[in-house]
């Protein structure tokens, strides 16, 4: 699966998600492109983004969109905090579908 983590998370965390093709928004050129714009493009390129953006499935119109979303919910972005979100996230992956925003966390 090819994944995009948004740049709102640890580059770190390419390393949770071994077997997947994995970038970073950052990497790829693509920092500070808005959310909409940033969709588009992943979307040609990605099967999943992986986000912390709790907003983003709100703000955005996933429907038609061939991205599916993996939104983490956490109390910060801190790698210590996300790291226990990694067993599910790595599980979800197999469940999500273009279009489909799902969330990870205590809270989702």
């Amino acid at each position: 699966m090819r994944v995009l983590l948004d740049e709102c998370l640890p580059k770190k965390l390419k390393r949770e998600f071994g077997g997947h093709e994995v970038a970073t928004v950052p990497e790829i050129g693509w920092a500070g492109i808005k959310n909409g714009k940033l969709l588009a493009r992943a979307a040609e390129r990605f099967d999943v983004m992986i986000t912390s953006d709790q907003n983003l499935e709100h703000q955005q119109n996933l429907d038609g969109l061939d991205l599916a979303i993996l939104v983490l919910v956490a109390v910060s972005n801190d790698i210590n905090v996300l790291r226990p979100l990694m067993q599910p996230a790595r599980e979800a992956l197999s469940g999500l579908r273009p279009g489909i925003a799902i969330r990870v966390g205590p809270r989702a």
